[in-house]
């Protein structure tokens, strides 16, 4: 059996396996019936609704449901969203599927964000392990991402416990490193399109197996071109031709390869979202993520005041057009119309999750010049940035960290999660998400708002009310307590902390 959801790829699938059977077998040309045309999750999502358009291929459907598949092989799509909202292409949600993830991979993780888990290619292996029961197995040809990631932890403990043994050939190719790192890398799997590292992952359920979670791992190795990697796939042949297996036994964190080291525990936290922890820096964040850098940087500001104000503009007149084709304000029917309402020209606007649910919502958005500030775009590389909540789509505590006049501050910026190295910088500006690849940025200083003490005046009269700012130290008490009890003879500061973790970050380049 087969499944295809792309018509052109469906009809070349078929007639590929109906020459092939014709070639080996011979004798009358046999057309192949177990190939539909489907979403392969939807199909378990709900009942068939278009039987009486498609009658065979929805017969093909209903009967593959009802078969005991114990085999599934596949190389599924990798994808965990669109790249920009203005490709306007969501992915397709499947609730009973990803209900399944959450239940199981999501549940068992440590992380605490758990997008990553509901990928394509993790889908189909969680779809897949479903599929066959208590007994299979599934081949998988598939992004590497989960073997290391800290978000797949979760699905790498349910893996080991039911599946009885899992085989994992690593064919590297992770072309998102750079420098020595990307060498060791090689070639791309699949060509210049490809930038992921690719795994080929055998699982077998075996339920007379006398233990479970047996994981063995090949790393195919440094330096090989894509062309080395698949002379050596040709020659082993299949799993019996791998001679050199290693056994992985994971740890209590669900880590395969590489295990954490148990001595980072003894240390203080830098910074955690887990409230009542003891840590250093009360408050941290990532950087600003505007979805839309070419409009809201630049590095004259006269240049970036035209380009917001030709954004916004656009903006509010697809507001107009959203209210005459919507009046009323139906929100969901404005909802269920938007793939087709936008215009996703790139030269106009570039779209985001916040600014479609704005227009979603017919708020208009007016240009604010105390918005334009400098910030940090790159290591080094200053830009005039229009820092406004309406138009970045994640500005973290970047906007309460320089309240009104009272800019002054400073971030030490490390290189976050994904990184192929550590690296840390500070700023005295906004930061950029990526300024270092997905920084996270921790502050000198916190600025609480707290109410103007001025009197009211006269009952009567129409006096704003006024906020002011108070600094205080994003260092907690416990932290400082923390390095003044290791150092008893010395005087320490919370500035002084500051500037030591930021110089023993540098320490630890230096030994990486």
């Amino acid at each position: 059996h087969a499944n295809e959801i792309v018509l052109l790829a469906y009809y070349i699938a078929a007639i590929n396996i109906e020459a092939t059977f014709h070639d080996i077998v011979g004798g009358d040309y046999v057309p192949f019936e177990g190939i539909c045309l489907t979403d392969t999750f939807q199909m378990y999502e709900k009942d068939d609704l278009v039987d009486a358009l498609l009658v065979d291929n929805s017969k093909r459907r209903k009967r593959q449901k009802k078969l005991d598949i114990r085999v599934i092989i596949g190389n599924p799509p990798y994808s965990i969203g669109q790249g920009s909202q203005n490709d306007n292409n969501q992915n397709v949600v499947y609730p009973n599927l990803d209900r399944r993830i959450s239940d199981t991979y999501a549940a068992r993780s440590e992380a605490t964000n758990s997008k990553g888990l509901y990928d394509s290619y993790i889908r189909a292996i969680r779809w897949a392990s479903d599929r066959i029961g208590s007994a299979g197995v599934i081949g998988f040809v598939t992004n590497a991402g989960w073997l290391e990631a800290n978000t797949a932890d979760g699905l790498r403990k349910c893996l080991a416990e039911e599946f009885s043994s899992l085989y994992v050939f690593h064919l590297r190719g992770n072309q998102r490193t750079s420098g020595e790192i990307s060498r060791k890398e090689g070639g791309k799997i699949f060509g210049s399109g490809s930038r992921a590292p690719i795994a080929i992952s055998m699982l077998v359920k075996n339920p007379k197996a006398a233990q479970r979670g047996q994981i063995f791992f090949h790393d195919i190795g440094d330096y090989l071109s894509r062309e080395e990697k698949l002379a050596k796939v040709s020659e082993f042949g299949d799993v019996n031709g791998v001679k050199n297996w290693q056994e992985i036994v994971p740890d209590a964190h669900g880590d395969w390869l590489s295990h954490r080291n148990a001595d980072f525990e003894r240390h203080v936290v830098l910074g955690t979202k887990t409230s009542g922890a003891h840590q250093v820096f009360e408050a941290y964040s990532q950087g600003v993520v505007s979805s839309r850098d070419s409009w809201a940087y630049n590095f004259d500001r006269n240049s970036l005041g035209k380009n917001v104000q030709k954004s916004i503009d656009f903006f509010n007149s697809e507001v107009d057009r959203m209210e005459k084709l919507f009046p009323g304000g139906d929100r969901k029917l404005r909802e269920d119309a938007l793939a087709e309402f936008l215009n996703t020209d790139a030269k106009k606007i570039s779209w985001s999750r916040a600014l479609k649910n704005d227009l979603v919502r017919c708020r208009k958005i007016s240009f604010d010049l105390d918005s334009v500030r400098i910030g940090l775009y790159r290591p080094f590389s200053k830009q005039f940035i229009y820092l406004n909540r309406r138009l970045c789509e994640y500005v973290g505590m970047m906007l309460g960290a320089f309240p009104g006049s009272a800019r002054e501050n400073t971030f030490i910026c490390v290189s976050g999660r994904g990184a192929g190295e550590f690296s840390a910088i500070m700023a005295r500006d906004p930061v950029d998400f990526q300024t270092l690849f997905n920084g996270q940025c921790f502050p000198l200083y916190l600025y609480d708002e707290v109410p103007s003490q001025e009197p009211a005046g006269d009952l009567f009269a129409a006096q704003p009310a006024t906020n002011q700012s108070r600094r205080r130290d994003a260092i907690t008490d416990a932290g400082l307590a923390h390095f003044q009890s290791a150092y008893p003879a010395e005087t320490i500061s919370k500035e002084d902390l500051f500037y030591y973790v930021y110089g023993i970050l540098h320490l630890s380049l230096i030994h990486i």
